[in-house]
């Protein structure tokens, strides 16, 4: 039988066994309930994010964009709130607004409304009335596009001595005129204009086949679907010829959006993008700029998003890749530039799926990068040295602040939340985001890419897929003509309408057919 100091021990033993054991299961439970904390948390944030893009705002634009930067309320953790507050009245003139002029070079005409001859005398005295000046008005009128048909006459010669004496003579006619597409009703300027109004304008052949029927034509889109496939055969040689030049320059921005074709066994195919330059047409009144990238836009076709798809199409390209955070361009021998647009972004989708009132942090980097940005706006008419040098003495020391504020901030955010995910994002990407200090000829994000990819990306909403394979290779080559006569100033139903004229002819220059060499 066991003493009472042997009983004690052996109820003191149980009693700290039993404690242990519900000081486990709390530390259980509480890490349940923690972690079931932050699912919920991310599915309140996920659930935030999906409202703001059904029923949201798209843009982009944050309050501090403008020449009036408000960060009182941003940056309250740098500044006190014991400070007095002063109020400033700002007084301006407001410009009223003035119509453009239509310009000189339409055609005019003239209409004059004049009084009656019975009113020209003065009420007053009887006077005769002299004209001391004039109102005038313009006023646009639209006219209805013509469709005439061009009728092609060669006419034959033979021998009449040679037909009595029975001798075979070759009869004379001449030549068959060059066309874009042999026998068949297409001129230049008809394919120019289905051409434009597909991929321009991402008006469906079908409702382009209605409005022929209009104008009393039967033309099916089955016909200008197969016209086409042989105009992108006949362009084909000059879209390889921008490619090749591309390749050459310093910088390349891509991008890629998903196309479905729908006779291929994989259901998502991607159309990437790839150009150089700006996308603004050049100003012809200022001197030219020497160190300039020329401005070419090429859309190519892939089956995948696979990093073999860049690969392939960059091989030799050695200069500066722009690009998101995307890891199939990592594998590129390129130098990748990173996107300060993509993470600003982030911290956008970051302040939406957080609650009002506790957005401070994602407001605090909104407001940081919207810093940089202003710079760039400052200098987006400089030299790439100027914007070099600027960007050293201006953007670096931003950089630097807001990359401390990031890894300090990453030790207070969970990971696993729209604004932890954010910061990780920018973090990971950092030295590829501040490479654009690097080269004055780089930009801070890679949105040339993705406003070249925009008419793509509209015309999909129309026309949906692609049928076959070809039809989207053709579809690349003619969005590709397409954006590069745009970027650079050029009209693009001049310059296909231009092209599809001299092509024919099989040129020996085709650098003379470039949008840049182009005779306006």
């Amino acid at each position: 039988m066991k003493t009472a100091s042997e009983q004690a021990l052996e109820d003191n033993k149980q009693l700290r066994k039993m404690n242990a054991e519900l000081q486990r299961t709390v530390e259980m439970l509480t890490q349940d309930i923690q972690t079931k904390e932050t699912k919920i948390q991310w599915l309140i944030e996920q659930f935030r994010l999906a409202q703001h893009q059904r029923f949201g705002r798209s843009s982009e634009s944050h309050p501090s964009q403008g020449d009036l930067f408000n960060e009182a309320e941003i940056l309250e953790d740098e500044a006190g709130n014991d400070k007095d507050q002063t109020t400033e009245t700002i007084t301006y003139s407001r410009k009223k607004p003035k119509r453009k002029l239509l310009p000189n070079d339409l055609p005019r005409e003239t209409l004059i409304h004049d009084i009656e001859d019975a009113d020209k005398v003065c009420d007053c005295c009887g006077g005769d009335l002299h004209c001391m000046g004039e109102d005038k008005s313009e006023k646009l009128e639209f006219i209805p596009a013509q469709v005439k048909v061009i009728e092609h006459i060669r006419p034959k010669y033979s021998c009449r001595q040679c037909e009595k004496e029975n001798i075979h003579v070759p009869i004379k006619v001449a030549p068959v005129p060059p066309s874009p597409i042999p026998k068949s009703i297409a001129t230049p300027s008809l394919l120019a204009q289905i051409i434009t109004a597909k991929y321009q304008y991402a008006l469906p052949l079908y409702r382009q086949e209605s409005l022929f029927k209009q104008y009393g034509i039967d033309l099916n889109r089955k016909t200008m679907s197969s016209w086409m496939l042989r105009c992108a055969e006949l362009l084909k040689p000059v879209y390889d010829r921008l490619i090749e030049i591309q390749l050459q320059q310093f910088v390349i921005h891509a991008d890629e959006t998903p196309v479905t074709v729908i006779i291929e066994e994989k259901k998502q195919s991607y159309m990437w993008v790839y150009c150089t330059g700006v996308d603004s047409p050049p100003n012809h009144t200022s001197p030219p700029d020497h160190d300039a990238i020329l401005r070419i836009v090429i859309y190519d076709f892939q089956h995948s998003r696979a990093s073999s798809c860049p690969e392939n199409y960059l091989q030799g390209f050695k200069g500066y890749l722009q690009v998101d955070g995307y890891v199939g361009y990592e594998k590129l021998e390129a130098t990748l530039v990173g996107c300060m647009a993509h993470a600003r972004r982030k911290f956008m989708d970051a302040k939406k799926a957080q609650p009002k009132g506790k957005t401070g942090k994602a407001d605090k980097a909104i407001a940081e990068i919207q810093k940089l940005y202003r710079i760039e706006t400052e200098i987006k008419h400089k030299t790439a040295i100027e914007k070099h040098r600027i960007r050293q003495e201006k953007s670096r020391p931003l950089l630097d602040k807001l990359k401390t504020w990031l890894e300090a901030s990453a030790l207070h955010v969970p990971p696993k939340t729209v604004l932890g995910k954010a910061i990780g994002y920018t973090l990971r990407q950092w030295h590829k985001l501040i490479r654009y200090l690097d080269d004055g000829r780089l930009n801070i994000d890679n949105n040339r890419a993705e406003r070249a990819i925009k008419p793509f990306v509209i015309g999909r909403k129309n026309w949906m897929f692609s049928y076959t394979k070809s039809g989207a290779n053709a579809s690349a080559i003619l969005y590709s003509l397409i954006e590069t006569a745009k970027a650079n100033g050029i009209i693009p139903f001049d310059y296909l309408s231009g092209l599809l004229n001299e092509l024919p002819n099989k040129p020996e220059n085709l650098d003379a057919l470039l949008p840049w060499m182009w005779d306006r």
